[in-house]
């Protein structure tokens, strides 16, 4: 497992949590975790558990993929469409509902396309694909 880097994460959710328009407080209770550890979170002091990550995901409407990433769990690289996911939530030109609404696009795409959430598609096989190979899956 990586190193988590705290400083950048703790900068990160404050900035999502700003754009949700939530309060240390309101995101606090809405993520089951108390005001003065998300505060050390966000100021880099303290390094939260995948659990944690995903309790805050959740209170602000975005994947616990991506707090993963922002943290050193998972390597970006390596987790398919999380570019994507990352550049829509972290948009702050989009509002909750635009962003959520082109997550949905996105993944309905992907789907149409056998390439559901998490599927691990690879750019080879979509090449594959693309040019008609029965054998591309």
């Amino acid at each position: 497992m990586a190193s988590l880097n705290v400083g950048n994460l703790g900068e990160f959710l404050r900035e999502q949590r700003r754009n949700a328009q939530l309060s240390l407080r309101q995101l606090a209770d809405a993520a089951g975790v108390s005001n003065p550890y998300l505060s050390q979170i966000e100021r880099g002091l303290r390094k939260p558990s995948a659990d944690i990550l995903q309790q805050l995901a959740k209170a602000l409407r975005i994947s616990a993929e991506t707090l993963y990433v922002q943290a050193g769990i998972l390597d970006e690289r390596k987790v398919d469409g999380v570019e994507v996911h990352t550049a829509i939530l972290t948009d702050p030109a989009l509002t909750e509902q635009q962003k959520q609404v082109l997550l949905q696009i996105y993944e309905s795409f992907r789907k149409e396309n056998g390439h559901g959430s998490g599927s691990g598609g690879t750019p080879a096989a979509d090449a594959r694909e693309a040019d008609g190979d029965p054998h591309a899956t």
